[in-house]
C-alpha cells in the first residue's frame, strides 16, 4: 500500500513511539515499505548560544541519531534522519523530497484525544497519507 513512511518523532517527557511503529509496522509489512524517523531540531534561540557549552548540539545531534537508529533497527527497511528547522515545514519538505506516501501522526501525549500544533500544521498540509493515532 506505502513505499515509503515517516514518522516524525519529537523528544519530549514521557514521549514513546511505540504505538507509532507498531503502525508502521502494520502498513510496512504486506509490501515492504521503507520506514523513515525523523527529529528536527529547531534553531537555538541567540540568547541561550552564549550559555551553552562547547559542542553540547553536537553531542545533541548524535544522541538523537543513536536514538533514531535504535527504534529504526525494530522495523525492517528502517532508517533515520535529524533535522535542522522549523518541524512542520521541515518535515514536509523532507516528506515530499523522500517521496514518503504516509506519515504517521500520534495525539498529543499531556491529553491522548489532542494533537499538538505541529502535528495539526502536518496534517493540514500533507499531500500524502496521513494516519493519526490516538
Amino acid at each position: 500500500m506505502y513505499a515509503k513512511i515517516l514518522i516524525p518523532v519529537a523528544y519530549e517527557p514521557g514521549y514513546d513511539i511505540g504505538r507509532e511503529l507498531q503502525v508502521a509496522r502494520a502498513l510496512a509489512k504486506p509490501h515492504g515499505a521503507q520506514v523513515i524517523l525523523a527529529h528536527v531540531m529547531e534553531k537555538t534561540p541567540f540568547y541561550a548560544i552564549d550559555y551553552m557549552p562547547q559542542g553540547w548540539r553536537e553531542e545533541l545531534h548524535d544522541a538523537i541519531l543513536a536514538d533514531l537508529a535504535q527504534h529504526a533497527a525494530t522495523v525492517p527497511g528502517g532508517s533515520v534522519a535529524v533535522l535542522e528547522g522549523e518541524p512542520g515545514r521541515t518535515l514536509l519538505d523532507h516528506a515530499q523530497a523522500e517521496g514518503v506516501d504516509c506519515i504517521i501522526l500520534a495525539a498529543h501525549r499531556s491529553e491522548p484525544a489532542l494533537i499538538g500544533s505541529t502535528a495539526t500544521w502536518i496534517a493540514r498540509n500533507a499531500t500524502c497519507a496521513v494516519h493519526l493515532i490516538r
